[in-house]
């Protein structure tokens, strides 16, 4: 029977909140005089990373009105091997670049990051 008691007002809270009308919930309101935030217009190339042994190659074509900035980064596999960022390069409206790097011996890991220019 204890259980019973203490079960009881959670199903029976879960129960009223499950069944309330959306109005009746409590929610996030705009202040009057405020507007909403514009959203962001799309921007960021579209990378496409290749590896062939030591060596990487990377294409970026951006298909948005806004310039990205790509920067190659490659992490050798080897402890000894020396892990490398590529310089920066500005991918306008409709263009592609290619961006390389490579390891000694095994590549770990590659990756592009982007910045909005």
């Amino acid at each position: 029977m204890r259980l019973f008691r203490s079960v009881a007002p959670v199903t029976f809270a879960v129960c009223l909140v499950l069944f309330l009308p959306y109005d009746a919930l409590p929610h996030a309101r705009v202040p009057a005089g405020h507007t909403a935030v514009e959203p962001e217009e799309p921007s960021g190339a579209e990378c496409r990373t290749s590896v062939d042994g030591s060596r990487v190659t990377v294409f970026c074509h951006n298909p948005y009105a806004v310039t990205d900035r790509v920067s190659l980064h490659v992490e050798c596999a080897r402890w000894w091997d020396l892990d490398t960022d590529g310089a920066p390069a500005d991918v306008g409206p409709a263009v592609t670049v290619r961006l390389t790097g490579r390891c000694w011996k095994e590549v770990g890991a590659a990756w592009v990051s982007h910045q909005r220019v």
